[in-house]
C-alpha cells in the first residue's frame, strides 16, 4: 500500500507541474507536441525531414530528451531549428518539470511550435503529461506487425501513430496496414500517419499535414 501512494504521489506533483505547463504555454501561444516511440524508431530522423518545411510557416524549437549525449540535437541544429537537450542520466522518460526548466530558455514569446522527443521509451513516457497539445507515439515498421499489440497503453495515450520506415517492410515482412489495423482496433479514434522513402526522397507529407491541421484547429478554438 505504501509503494502505491509514493506512485500516486508521483504522478500527481507532475500533472500539477504540467497544468502550469499548459497555462504557459497558452499565455505565449505556443502550441506543443510530444513525440514518443522505443529507441531506433525513427524520431530524430522524422524531426529532421519535417522541421525545414514546417519552420517555413512557422517559428519552431525543439526539446531533446536521451539518457545522455547532445548527438539528437546536435542533428536538430543542423535543420536550422533551436534546440535544447535534456540528458536524464538514466531516467527513462522526461517530466513536466524538465520542460518547465527549458522552456525559458527557448525564446518563448518567439516560438509558435515546440517539438519534444521524449526519450526512447514506450511505457514509462505514456505516463507523464507534459502540458502538450498533441502526442504522437512513432513506430517503425521493422518493429513488427504486432508493436501496438504489445504496447496498448500507448497507442491508448496518444493522439496519432506515425508509421515510419515503411520502405523497409518488403525486407522485414511486415504490412503497415496490419500495423495501423492493430492501432485502430486498440484506439478506433486515433489517427495513423506514414513516413519513409520513396526513392530517394523521404515522404512525410501526411504528418506535415496532420501537425498544421491541430495547430490550425487550436488557433481557430482559442478565437471562438
Amino acid at each position: 500500500m505504501e509503494n502505491l501512494k509514493i506512485e500516486a504521489d508521483i504522478f500527481s506533483l507532475n500533472n500539477q507541474a504540467a497544468q502550469k505547463n499548459r497555462d504557459t504555454f497558452q499565455q505565449h501561444g505556443v502550441f506543443v507536441i510530444n513525440i514518443m516511440g522505443s529507441p531506433g524508431a525513427g524520431k530524430t530522423t522524422l524531426l529532421e525531414h519535417i522541421l525545414p518545411q514546417l519552420k517555413q510557416s512557422h517559428r519552431i524549437a525543439v526539446i531533446e530528451g536521451d539518457l545522455a549525449t547532445e548527438n539528437d540535437a546536435c542533428r536538430i541544429r543542423q535543420t536550422g531549428v533551436p534546440a535544447v537537450q535534456i540528458n536524464t542520466g538514466g531516467g527513462c522518460h522526461l517530466d513536466a518539470t524538465m520542460i518547465a526548466a527549458q522552456f525559458s530558455k527557448l525564446h518563448p514569446d518567439k516560438l509558435d511550435l515546440l517539438i519534444i522527443e521524449n526519450v526512447g521509451n514506450l511505457v514509462c513516457p505514456i505516463s507523464f503529461d507534459l502540458g502538450e497539445d498533441l502526442r504522437m507515439v512513432i513506430l517503425s515498421i521493422p518493429e513488427g506487425e504486432d508493436k501496438p499489440l504489445k504496447y496498448p497503453s500507448a497507442i491508448l495515450g496518444t493522439d496519432a501513430v506515425v508509421l515510419t520506415k515503411t520502405d523497409l517492410a518488403p525486407f522485414v515482412d511486415v504490412n503497415p496496414k496490419t500495423m495501423a489495423n492493430h492501432s485502430m482496433t486498440i484506439h478506433p479514434k486515433v489517427t495513423v500517419l506514414y513516413a519513409g522513402k520513396e526513392g530517394n526522397v523521404y515522404n512525410a507529407a501526411g504528418v506535415i499535414a496532420y501537425i498544421r491541421d491541430k495547430m490550425e484547429a487550436k488557433k481557430q478554438s482559442n478565437k471562438v
